[in-house]
């Protein structure tokens, strides 16, 4: 059994998946644990991957494809060919580190909007991996704070909806083709 899902690392003309965008309510609504972990699955994680790369993404939810499923992928090194993605099946949240930090994100399902948001500096996660097998795992740095905004997908939360500069998300939303009455501020 090998030990990740092999996908290449390159751009499709046409990706196996659709993105869908903020304003869709499939973005809010909360994904679905999965009970049956098998090659119907992996495919729809190769098929994930490959829509991910295509977009020029480091982290992709089910639910930005329309499955409402608890399933994300993650690669924080997409140019590099040695480096597997991660595949998080049902993840959760063990822990998060109680020191805060800010940068920038962006998100496949809202092209072109990139804003500050507060996140902790490091999570701990269980998930399953694509052969169901329990893992954990912690993680800071991009790879932790992309767990978080993916997660967050699962629960039907956009990362815009964590950004405390409404104005400057306002002006960005617009300028970019988005509502600003498609984000629901987390208080």
């Amino acid at each position: 059994m090998p030990l990740e899902i092999a996908v290449e690392k390159k751009k499709l003309k046409n990706p196996p998946l659709e993105l869908h965008y903020l304003g869709n309510r499939v973005l809010r609504q909360g994904a679905k644990r999965i009970s049956k972990i098998d090659e119907e699955l992996r495919k729809l994680v190769r098929e994930m991957l490959q829509t991910m790369y295509s977009k020029d993404g480091i982290g992709l939810a089910a639910p930005q494809v329309g499955i409402n499923k608890q399933l994300i992928v993650i690669d924080c090194e997409p140019d590099n060919a040695a480096n597997p993605p991660l595949v998080l099946v049902n993840p959760t949240i063990k822990q998060l580190s109680r020191e805060i930090c800010v940068a920038q994100e962006g998100c496949l399902s809202i092209p072109g909007v990139y804003m500050d948001v507060k996140r902790p500096e490091v999570v701990e996660i269980l998930y399953k991996d694509e052969y169901g097998r329990p893992k954990t795992l912690k993680a800071g740095d991009l790879l932790g704070r992309c767990i978080q905004h993916e997660i967050d997908h699962l629960n039907g939360v956009v990362f815009v909806d964590r950004v405390e500069n409404t104005l400057a998300l306002a002006q960005e939303l617009s300028k970019n083709g988005f509502s600003h009455q498609a984000v629901k501020p987390i208080v």
